[in-house]
């Protein structure tokens, strides 16, 4: 890579802004985004491959990596296969062509897929099988095992098997994406010849199904903690299915049976502008999604070339898109392992803290008393959901002073609490208004559901506004206080989802701060009715504001470098594309200001390259927790910053999102202390190099300054941060 070094320039007053260098910066700067995604995944594996996690933990990790694969087919390779394939001539950042990045896509899948069944099959299975949960073939089960697995076959899952056969009078059936199926070959033995017929495996059954059997008393694992799940026998569910074949073709021979799967393309737009009803728009999207395009095809690896050819001409699959997977296909069952009552194979089960100022867990303290004296941070899961954001809801549901709740919602869990309190609030006479967004990818369903819901009880539902996703997480409560009317809010970088705030690393500030009352206020209007705000007091706002306020942030840092002032740029998110923000962050790195990336997924920047972005560190953290929050720290100008929003496309341009200041010292120090710890020389990360390439830096060390805590990894170094307030069952 060649880097332009003719960068120097006289310092700007203080003050004004900083130009951008009219010096061209190298063609070759940006990393390839889909590259940059499946070293990301990459990483996920390599957790799983870690011998000193819990055994169950590495299973889950799998896991996530399997589900992470699938959703990046779904979305990622299909939306380059149908540019590929319309001849849309459209280049990544770093100059690839659709067909060019599918290409190194598919060149690394199958290694990728050898790699992830190989940590199966040669450390977790038998690891597992160590500590007594055994995974097991139909032919190894006894006699008595096989009759009592019949009679439940024959229970619970023959009455919903549907088996179709493809003939002249058959056509091949439709496969629907993600699901197991057998593709079987049975003979006539009176009239010959071979047939092909698809058999799905039930998605609404367990994958795996127990096996009864006695223990004997040297058996692996008899030596864990008694219980249900200490000895477990677990039978693949196609293994049944395939083993009563006969049962489904009766008066037919089965030649043979193999396993795939299929993965199609989930992505599609939504005609806004053409259709009046956005929730009808939608439920037909919805439906088309289910006919999407394939986009990948897995099997097994013994599968038969004759079967293979069948399958790739049928489903009009490219041979290039192939997986063969060794050993257990769709390794997403992995979940229902982790589920087991195993806690010694777990990590330590952990228990949220109730911030100080929202009292104790069972006698909560008035939280807008509380928000009177000053303005309260909450870091999930570190602090409970359900006793601060929850809390909070739900009181301003119950207060008879509070007039009026307004809220987004992006996704929330199955049986939420917070829309369960959106509607006592409604049918309390407040007036509430929800922001449901209903586009939230492969929550379209559950959304439209909850959106109907909510205006059965008299919510006031919106969807945003036209040709945008509202993602932003905030909440506005109007109180009348004598003969005012203060406003309380939330602004978060998570979704309102007690469920994934037990399992997401996210912050969240609470204030009555009246310049953000106002601008919440304002933007609420901009989502429900037609004013158009776009400048907010104490608020980034996307898609107008975001960006030029971050860039302009990134301009005045590298002013207060020139004139001799302190001056540094650090961000946290969980990933870092849009060119326009790195070319800011180059410019910055050329002119001597330090830059410190924390990013958990992609990023495009490319760190380390001298002229170029030699004061720039990246560094990715991945662990027990999802590392989801958004934080952006200007060192010269003493900001710091909490938002909804990736510096993507995407979020910058094509959704509303929310940037908050935060400006009590006391949270900000939090905030600052969050993001060094991220860099401590001892924390267990990986970092970016010039090429693309991430480095595992070691797992395990002693952090100076933090007392006798052994610092393992960054969830440890913030629980030493937020006090120890947790508890180990």
């Amino acid at each position: 890579m060649t880097a332009n070094n003719d960068t120097a320039a006289a310092p700007a007053p203080p003050g004004e802004p900083v130009r951008a260098d009219p010096a061209p910066l190298p063609a070759d700067r940006y990393l390839n985004r889909e590259i940059s995604w499946l070293e990301f995944n990459a990483r996920v594996l390599a957790l799983a491959e870690d011998r000193s996690a819990p055994l169950l933990e590495r299973a889950k990790f799998l896991a996530i990596f399997a589900s992470n694969l699938d959703e990046f087919y779904m979305v990622r390779v299909a939306g380059l296969m149908r540019r590929a394939k319309t001849g849309l001539s459209v280049r990544s950042a770093d100059g690839l062509s659709p067909r060019e990045q599918i290409d190194r896509i598919r060149r690394g899948a199958q290694d990728r897929a050898d790699r992830h069944s190989a940590v199966w099959t040669e450390q977790i299975r038998p690891g597992l099988a160590e500590a007594g949960i055994h995974l097991l073939e139909w032919s190894a089960l006894s006699d008595a095992e096989r009759t009592a697995l019949t009679e439940y076959f024959h229970a619970q899952i023959y009455p919903v098997l549907t088996p179709l056969a493809v003939d002249p009078a058959h056509p091949f059936p439709y496969i629907s994406g993600l699901s197991l199926n057998l593709a079987v070959t049975v003979r006539d033995p009176r009239r010959g010849g071979e047939h092909f017929a698809r058999v799905k495996v039930p998605p609404n059954v367990p994958r795996l199904v127990r096996v009864e059997r006695e223990v004997a008393e040297n058996a692996p694992g008899t030596d864990r903690p008694t219980g249900a799940d200490a000895v477990v026998w677990l039978l693949p569910v196609e293994e049944l299915i395939a083993a009563h074949l006969p049962v489904l073709f009766q008066g037919m021979e089965v030649v043979g049976h193999h396993l795939f799967r299929v993965t199609r393309n989930a992505d599609f737009t939504v005609e806004e502008d053409r259709d009046e009803d956005l929730l009808q728009a939608l439920e037909r999207e919805l439906e088309r999604r289910r006919f999407g395009s394939p986009v990948r095809l897995e099997v097994t690896a013994d599968i038969s070339e004759h079967m293979l050819d069948l399958l790739l001409r049928e489903l009009d699959v490219d041979a290039a898109d192939v997986v063969r997977v060794p050993g257990l296909l769709d390794l997403t069952g992995l979940w229902q392992i982790h589920g087991l009552d195993r806690p010694e194979l777990k990590d330590p089960t952990y228990v949220p803290a109730t911030p100080p100022q929202f009292g104790e867990r069972e006698t909560p303290k008035n939280i807008f008393a509380a928000l009177k004296e000053g303005d309260i941070l909450v870091h999930h899961p570190y602090d409970s959901f359900s006793t601060s954001v929850q809390r909070f809801i739900e009181q301003a549901a119950a207060d008879e002073d509070v007039l009026a709740i307004k809220q987004t919602l992006y996704r929330t869990s199955g049986d939420s609490p917070i829309v369960d309190a959106l509607i006592e609030a409604a049918n309390a006479g407040k007036q509430v208004v929800a922001l449901v967004e209903i586009k939230a990818r492969f929550d379209e369903q559950a959304n439209i559901s909850w959106a109907r819901k909510l205006e059965q009880a008299g919510v006031h539902v919106a969807y945003g506004m036209l040709g945008l996703k509202t993602h932003c997480k905030t909440c506005l409560v109007v109180r009348r206080e004598g003969s005012v009317l203060r406003r309380y809010c939330h602004i978060g970088t998570g979704n309102y989802n007690p469920g994934t705030a037990r399992l997401y690393e996210d912050l969240g500030l609470f204030t009555a701060d009246p310049r953000i009352g106002a601008d919440l206020t304002d933007l609420f209007n901009s989502l429900t009715g037609f004013s158009r705000v776009s400048d907010y007091r104490n608020l980034l706002v996307a898609p107008h504001g975001l960006r030029p306020g971050v860039l302009a942030r990134i301009d005045d840092e590298i002013a207060a470098h020139r004139a001799g002032r302190p001056a540094g740029i650090t961000m946290k998110a969980n990933a870092l594309v849009d060119e326009q923000v790195i070319d800011a962050l180059y410019r910055a790195s050329q002119a001597g200001v330090p830059v410190q990336i924390l990013v958990r997924g992609i990023c495009g920047l490319r760190p380390g390259v001298p002229g170029l972005s030699e004061n720039i560190r990246v560094r990715s953290i991945l662990g027990r927790f999802l590392e989801h929050s958004r934080i952006l720290h200007f060192t010269g100008a003493d900001e710091h910053w909490i938002g909804s929003a990736d510096m993507m496309h995407r979020n910058l341009d094509r959704r509303v999102e929310v940037f908050a200041q935060v400006h009590d010292p006391a949270l900000r120090r939090v905030l600052t202390d969050t993001l060094e710890l991220a860099f401590d020389p001892a924390v267990r990360c990986w970092e970016l190099g010039p090429d693309g390439s991430w480095t595992a830096l070691p797992e395990t060390g002693t952090g100076d300054g933090h007392g006798d805590v052994e610092v393992r990894d960054y969830h440890q170094l913030l629980l030493h941060l937020h006090g120890g307030r947790h508890d180990h069952d």
